[in-house]
């Protein structure tokens, strides 16, 4: 299935995958000849599957991530021409000799520094998307635009897109862009439900302990924003982790997926993305796994129907209690 990102035209995988996995983890160590050959199996698995669109960002592995995947293509460049590319910015690592803490940056020299470092990271000469990773309390959205309008003019840049954004901060944002946003990524899976509970609890006493930012989801459907699902798998929480310890909610509905997966003679991973995908936002589940017989289950998902019976079957279960 090939989903249109807003008016862009870009045609995209509804599976996106997520490349945090890649360039040997978390760790200050140099990249090594195993994680280069990782990122080639990930990659062409990928593609070979039909998920066409990869999603990275500057602080993955400490920048490793990216890395790899720019060596990947450097050694196989044709791949670059079936590949809709994605990177963030704005998240800084702490600064411990100034005693300067984690923070965020969306400063318009930033924006520019970080593109650049992005590119040459990843061997290319622009990206499909660049987001913003998460909102910095001190975003000042003329500058923001500024730097938006010159990464478009100088080519290094074809669309634009945010991460973890409400709708306000959005249309903030949007308000000083020529750059039409096409993408919100936000955390959203069977197990972090809040962005149907703000729906369903609404005028509800219940809505107070829900943090998920109201009218979201509609405003992205409303603007024709494309809505990517980071989390996507609940850190395999319903697909085979080890339950004895969590709620009966999630024993419960771990029970349902695998019951659903075996009836339909598919992956768990499939049950779980097919309910994402189900929702008529036209959700695009980012998958992280370097697991290449986990991708594979993954790319089950687009095969998946979800009765509407079975989609509430598995909600209600996530939610541990009716629906009010």
């Amino acid at each position: 299935m090939k989903l249109p990102i807003n008016e862009s035209g870009l045609s995209a995988s509804q599976l996106i995958y997520g490349c945090m996995g890649l360039g040997g983890g978390w760790t200050r160590e140099a990249i090594q000849p195993e994680h280069i050959t990782q990122a080639h199996q990930v990659v062409e698995l990928a593609l070979e599957n039909g998920i066409n669109m990869f999603d990275h960002a500057d602080i993955y592995a400490f920048g490793k991530a990216e890395t790899v995947f720019g060596q990947v293509l450097k050694e196989k460049p044709i791949l670059r021409e079936n590949m809709i590319i994605q990177s963030k910015m704005g998240i800084r690592f702490p600064d411990e000799d100034k005693g300067v803490p984690a923070r965020y940056d969306f400063s318009k020299s930033y924006i520019l520094e970080s593109v650049d470092g992005i590119l040459s990271r990843l061997n290319i000469d622009y990206l499909d998307i660049f987001l913003l990773h998460r909102p910095d309390v001190l975003m000042d959205a003329r500058e923001v635009g500024e730097a938006f309008h010159q990464l478009k003019s100088s080519g290094k840049v074809r669309y634009f897109g945010v991460s973890n954004m409400s709708a306000g901060q959005m249309r903030l944002l949007q308000n000083h862009c020529n750059e039409k946003l096409v993408v919100n990524q936000l955390e959203m899976s069977l197990d972090k439900i809040g962005w149907l509970e703000t729906g369903v609890h609404v005028n509800q006493v219940a809505a107070r302990d829900n943090v998920f930012p109201e009218g979201t989801l509609e405003y992205c459907q409303l603007e024709n924003i494309q809505l990517q699902a980071w989390g996507s798998l609940a850190k395999g929480l319903y697909t085979g982790r080890n339950v004895e310890n969590e709620s009966e909610k999630v024993k419960n509905t771990a029970l349902l997926v695998q019951q659903l997966a075996e009836e339909k003679q598919v992956s768990k991973e499939a049950i779980v993305l097919a309910w994402l995908m189900k929702h008529p936002a036209g959700i695009q589940p980012v998958i992280g796994t370097t697991n290449l017989s986990r991708i594979q289950a993954c790319v089950e998902a687009e095969k998946v129907t979800l009765s509407r019976d079975e989609w509430y079957i598995l909600y209600v279960s996530s939610r541990g209690v009716s629906l009010p």
